[in-house]
């Protein structure tokens, strides 16, 4: 079949922590999986007109002739699986995180292909568990048509694309009052967003890279319960009360620091709570 091109709201989910799921109870989590695919994201895709393209073990891509309709279906999946997940241990819950874009696309042999399709895979990378983060095409699109919200988390250098797409994050509306997440049975811990106090924007990418190579270091004790960073990222610019957050994420204790560079010397400060 001849390649043909089109504009098009393309949907990448993929499930977080996938990996460590399987490895706990691999059967297990394939069987919720494939029941959670079944009873609520393949009928919620067909009722809003979505095409699923293809599937990979943890994760779908899906084609939608509007944004809305996309935008739509992803509130109503993730809506629909905090649900699934509040009486579920937090190691056991199946979070999916949602990427949407809108753009141009070639079809060939049912696949897709082109940057609309990498720009939503990439939005999916930078969503939170449970999460949706779109781009300004979308948002511009969707803002006013749907009763849904949309956060502005500025311009992002996505891989292998080469201007910066604006992301914005959809807060979905959880059912009634969300209680205090159970605590994990081992110690378990978020590490925040460093601010970076030096005045030079660069340095956020130093601040950043600090967390990450922390919770990377902390993740590798195997008594130790370390939340995944797009979690904890979701706290960036922010200035929360570190025992909410702590009762939000589920966690027994929270690392909070801050960056200062000043010349040739570096100030890193930390405190855990």
């Amino acid at each position: 079949m001849a390649a043909t091109r089109r504009l098009a709201a393309i949907l990448a989910a993929d499930v977080a922590g996938y990996s460590r799921l399987v490895e706990a109870d691999e059967e297990g989590t394939l069987g919720r999986l494939k029941a959670l695919r079944a009873e609520v994201v393949d009928p919620k895709i067909a009722s809003h007109k979505g095409r699923i393209v293809k599937t990979t073990g943890d994760g779908l891509l899906v084609e939608f002739s509007s944004v809305v309709d996309a935008l739509r279906c992803a509130a109503e999946v993730q809506a629909a699986m905090a649900e699934r997940n509040g009486p579920l241990p937090r190691d056991r819950r199946i979070d999916f995180r949602i990427g949407i874009h809108q753009g141009d696309i070639v079809a060939e042999d049912g696949d897709i292909f082109g940057d609309g399709v990498n720009v939503a895979a990439r939005l999916e990378g930078l969503a939170e568990p449970g999460g949706i983060c779109v781009s300004a095409r979308v948002q511009e699109d969707a803002a006013g048509r749907l009763d849904l919200t949309f956060e502005d988390l500025g311009g992002h250098n996505l891989k292998n694309i080469v201007r910066p797409v604006r992301v914005y994050r959809v807060p979905i509306a959880r059912t009634a009052v969300t209680a205090p997440l159970p605590l994990p049975d081992k110690p378990s811990i978020a590490v925040l967003p460093f601010q970076n106090l030096s005045g030079d924007p660069e340095q956020e990418y130093f601040a950043d890279g600090m967390v990450e190579e922390i919770s990377t270091a902390l993740s590798r004790i195997r008594w130790l319960f370390v939340i995944a960073r797009n979690s904890s990222f979701a706290y960036k610019g922010k200035s929360p009360d570190l025992r909410q957050v702590g009762r939000e994420l589920g966690v027994r204790y929270v690392l909070e620091g801050s960056v200062r560079k000043g010349g040739s010397r570096v100030r890193i400060t930390a405190q855990l709570i």
